[in-house]
């Protein structure tokens, strides 16, 4: 399987990407299909569109989370699999959708399938989460996320005009602000190791840590070496 899906790794068939086998296509479907959350998802669509009219993604995107559930419903391997190189990454998984009056989750559906798509190294995925690898590591090294200096339209281009606003004025930050809290929280706040060391321990057993693996190997490498150095110190064998 994993020769077959190393195709899927290779960028630009469906938008940019390129086109890979049916039965490779099928077997992201099953992987979908056969989730043990699946069957608490997905109850059947009768399309009266709640879903997409209190979704906030629908009102930016040509995105519908009503497409998501009916393609997964009708089993059309093809249109799902070409959500997964597009449609999915556009949910903001706020689960509004849940207002669904037979009970539907498209925004579960689609938590599945982008789990799906990072286990598999499929190229959206890796395109869709690449200006979140900071992010990621500020988080396993602060117990931060973003700092204003971070975010820049290019890496965040679904956040909004606020991005490019807050890029456009970072000097006007850096004149309100110290410094440091450009590039990390330490003048507010700090966190403990011990704190980090258990969220660490949390994506590993949980399988966290092989998704980041599968989208960035460098950044899993990083995190490893980091972490593996604390956990020493604390004296804690994983």
């Amino acid at each position: 399987m994993a020769e077959t899906l190393s195709a899927l790794l290779k960028a630009p068939g469906v938008a940019g990407f390129d086109e890979v086998s049916y039965d490779d296509k099928e077997r992201l479907f099953e992987q979908v299909n056969t989730d043990m959350r699946f069957e608490d998802y997905l109850y059947g669509c009768y399309e009266c569109g709640i879903c997409v009219a209190v979704c906030p993604s629908a009102r930016f995107y040509d995105f519908s989370p009503r497409r998501i559930a009916q393609a997964v419903a009708r089993e059309d391997v093809e249109l799902v699999y070409q959500q997964m190189e597009e449609d999915i990454w556009e949910c903001s998984q706020c689960f509004s959708c849940v207002r669904c009056p037979r009970a539907n989750n498209p925004g579960g559906i689609i938590l599945i399938m982008r789990e799906v798509a990072i286990n598999n190294g499929m190229a959206s995925a890796k395109q869709a989460l690449e200006g979140y690898s900071r992010i990621i590591y500020k988080i396993m090294s602060t117990g931060t996320q973003v700092s204003p200096d971070m975010l820049q339209p290019d890496a965040f281009p679904d956040w909004g005009p606020e991005v490019k606003d807050v890029s456009d004025n970072l000097d006007l930050w850096r004149r309100m602000l110290p410094p440091e809290t450009m590039h990390t929280t330490s003048m507010s706040w700090e966190v403990a190791d011990k704190t980090l060391v258990e969220l660490y321990l949390i994506w590993f057993e949980t399988g966290a840590l092989d998704m980041i693996k599968q989208v960035d190997e460098g950044l899993h490498m990083i995190l490893e070496e980091l972490m593996e150095e604390r956990l020493e110190e604390m004296g804690i064998e994983r």
